[in-house]
């Protein structure tokens, strides 16, 4: 859909023509009633305009996309929304409500009356619906920031931000918690009694999100709109690809309908609205609601979900707060006490009121789905980790769990936007450039269209280039990896620079011109290339004496995480510490057809096509089963185990060796911690644990880093037994080889360097 920009002097022109006729417009709204209207059976116009009554009478200009307003659900002034407070005493729009709930109200809010912006200071009369002055005014042109419930400020939104100001609920995780603290609330299932204030009973009551929150859904954790259980990890924004990440990317912003024809643009099969809830995209590929369908469309996942977290509610409410309770959307306070116990909310049943914690919780985020009817759209993988999380937290409690064996909460590793390789930077709200290439969804792309480079500085550290900060990403989106999202081809890549300063590549055939031809899987290498290479650390140690802890103390070196492709063509990336003294083995030229990335992972969700592997290793049930060579590397005389088996040994064998060259040369004791950053510790206390505030270890040798280095290279790679066996066996021989030569013997007897 293509949305039209107007710039602030068009926006101007528009004020100017409501100004002239439009006071109308303003005054539908602005002139009180004593007392309630009935409500009018259709929209009214904004500015209705009669004929002239001369000849010579001056003509009025007509108000630009009247008619599409006219249609739109804002436009309304039969709905609940807008009629809610006719029969009120008086009939007004209290203050919390005007801003959404009236033209004057939000022009209050905005300040655009020559009140104070940001708040309304009084009530208002009943709206004719959203009127043309509320968006077209001199205010909402410079408005790009929204206050969300939770306290959390989203700047730099554009035109959007008028939107997001209403449709962002009223509630958050925050008012959840805070609700349960001022009841002093200890026991989560106990069902809290009211608490007195000023001399009143004030009832622990459901909290409502409110209607058509589509903004707290969209943006996810990064404004807390759902109820996010503490310990666990939630999606930010959902990244459609631009233009299509706005409101009104999508919406039109006057009539809020969807150009169909625009998402079918990507979404093949789509022909209308009701197609949307059909679309399933490789980037949301898990089976979510455990039904054994993933194929559905992802709304139908959110909707199977929907329902394992009411028979939850359900069952708690009966079984721990000793209450029946039922659902009912279009009724307030729409939970109720099922007095009948028939599941749902009959005539004259009461509202709930046996509220736990942990159940007002749940309720919440049960709330938080029905009343974004596009949440599917919006981020449905959101919506589906507190709807997870919520039936998880109840289960604990339930004598009979819902079943959740085979309902999956988080995506595979590129799409996880929960994990830490992708929400690290959530507090500070922007990945640094050095990160963004392989940490965001449009650092890639950005770097592949700059041209980047990757170099080694003065100082051995490693220096991306072509690359800026970027916001936190939800894993990969469609267009890291793709440059044509109606054809889905990617982004042509050739020759990948790695941190060595090398460069290598899968491309082996050649166009007419005589240039290399682009092959998919190059973009793997991209990121799964390590940060750091022999080069960055002969740098870093250049001038050091090898078996002398610094008085200036070194630093560790991480290789960082899957460095799958500096793994594959070993010798030519050069990832792993080597010793000059030594030659290593190049790519690993597996069998025809499995040669690269692509060949053996799933591009979508990296799984390995294990089915494939069993043609030729027969017998073999897990990789780890897979032996290529007849040699006895590791000396234990098993000449049958996997590979895999052989190089966790040698690890083990070099860990050995740092630890007591740690202890003797470097005179401190050393541990590890593949999971805790900067994952090698001082073992103060010499217990043969990481303890808790024992500090990272620092008495760092030039040959005790460059070892630990290649242990951690091992580490951080778990599949280097079959992208490159050959190549890490050989690593760790020669490191244990070189520790033996700096003051401590190393027991290499019947150990095998592998050839």
């Amino acid at each position: 859909m293509k949305v039209m920009k107007r710039s602030l002097g068009w926006v101007l022109i528009i004020v100017l023509l409501l100004t002239a006729f439009g006071a109308v417009v303003y005054a539908q709204d602005a002139t009180p009633t004593t007392a309630p209207t009935a409500a009018p059976t259709k929209a009214p116009a904004a500015a209705a305009t009669a004929a002239p009554a001369a000849a010579d009478a001056p003509v009025v200009p007509e108000i630009p996309f009247l008619k599409d307003w006219q249609s739109s659900g804002h436009a309304d002034a039969t709905a609940e929304a807008f009629r809610h407070w006719d029969s009120a005493d008086p009939a007004v729009v209290p203050a919390d409500c005007a801003k959404c709930h009236s033209t004057t109200g939000y022009l209050d809010f905005l300040g655009a009356d020559g009140s104070a912006a940001g708040k309304v200071d009084k009530t208002h009369p009943p709206s004719n619906g959203i009127q043309c002055v509320a968006c077209h005014n001199t205010v909402t042109p410079t408005k790009d920031s929204v206050l969300f419930p939770s306290g959390i400020t989203l700047t730099g939104l554009g035109s959007e931000a008028r939107c997001m100001e209403c449709h962002q609920g009223r509630e958050s995780k925050v008012s959840v918690d805070k609700q349960i603290a001022d009841f002093k609330v200890t026991d989560m299932d106990a069902v809290v009694k009211p608490m007195t204030v000023d001399g009143k009973d004030v009832n622990f009551g459901f909290r409502n999100v409110h209607y058509f929150a589509a903004a707290a859904t969209q943006y996810g954790t990064q404004v807390k709109g759902g109820y996010e259980y503490d310990g666990m990890a939630y999606d930010g924004k959902f990244q459609h690809p631009a233009p299509y990440d706005t409101c009104v990317g999508c919406h039109n912003s006057h009539t809020l309908a969807l150009d169909v024809k625009e998402c079918a643009t990507c979404h093949a099969g789509v022909a209308k609205v009701e197609d949307l809830a059909k679309i399933r995209m490789p980037g949301s590929l898990m089976d979510y609601d455990g039904d054994g369908d993933a194929k559905e469309g992802v709304a139908a996942e959110v909707t199977g979900l929907q329902e394992k977290l009411g028979e939850a509610i359900t069952a708690y409410a009966a079984e721990v707060a000793k209450a029946p309770i039922a659902y009912n959307p279009a009724a307030y306070p729409y939970w109720f006490a099922d007095a009948n116990s028939n599941g749902k909310a009959d005539e004259g049943e009461k509202g709930f009121a046996s509220w736990t914690g942990r159940l007002l919780q749940a309720a919440y985020n049960y709330q938080v789905a029905s009343k974004d009817p596009g949440k599917f759209a919006h981020n449905a993988k959101y919506v589906i980790q507190l709807m997870h999380d919520s039936i998880t937290d109840l289960n604990t409690k339930l004598a009979e769990p819902i079943d959740m064996a085979n309902a999956v909460r988080n995506d595979a590793g590129h799409f996880d936007g929960t994990s830490e390789a992708f929400r690290h930077w959530d507090e500070e709200g922007m990945v640094p450039a050095d990160c963004a290439k392989c940490h965001s969804s449009t650092g890639l792309p950005t770097f592949l269209a700059n041209n980047g480079t990757v170099a080694i500085d003065g100082r051995g550290t490693v220096v991306t280039t072509g690359v800026t900060s970027a916001h936190p990403a939800n894993g990969f989106a469609c267009t890291t990896c793709h440059n044509d999202l109606t054809k889905f081809t990617l982004h042509p890549v050739t020759n990948v620079p790695f941190p060595s300063g090398k460069s290598v590549t899968f491309s082996t055939e050649k166009n007419t011109e005589g240039a290399l031809v682009p092959v998919d899987a190059n973009i793997c290498l991209e990121c799964h290339q390590g940060r750091e290479s022999t080069a960055s650390m002969n740098i870093k140690l250049q001038g050091k004496e090898d078996d002398v802890v610094p008085e200036t103390p070194l630093r560790f070196s991480n290789v960082h995480y899957f460095a799958a492709g500096a793994s594959l063509f070993g010798d030519e990336a050069q990832g792993a510490y080597q010793y000059a003294d030594k030659e290593y083995v190049g790519r690993n030229m597996h069998a025809p057809g499995f040669q690269t990335c692509t060949d053996c992972h799933g591009t979508h969700t990296q799984e390995l096509a294990f089915d494939k592997c069993v043609t030729c290793h027969a017998g073999a049930k897990t990789p780890q089963d897979i032996r290529i060579s007849a040699a006895d590397l590791d000396g234990d005389k098993d000449v049958k185990e996997g590979v895999s088996a052989e190089i966790m040994a040698l690890e083990e064998k070099l860990f050995a060796a740092m630890q007591l060259y740690a202890k003797d040369v470097a005179k401190k004791p050393i541990l590890y911690n593949a999971a805790a950053y900067p994952y090698f510790f001082e073992d103060t206390n010499a217990n043969g644990k990481i303890d808790e505030k024992e500090p990272a270890f620092t008495a760092w040798t030039p040959r005790l880093l460059r070892a630990a280095y290649n242990y951690q290279y091992i580490q951080k790679d778990p599949g280097v037994f079959a992208h490159n066996p050959t190549y890490a066996a050989q690593i760790l021989y020669d490191t244990m080889d070189d520790l033996g030569q700096g003051g401590i013997k190393v027991d290499m007897t019947g150990l095998t360097r592998a050839e």
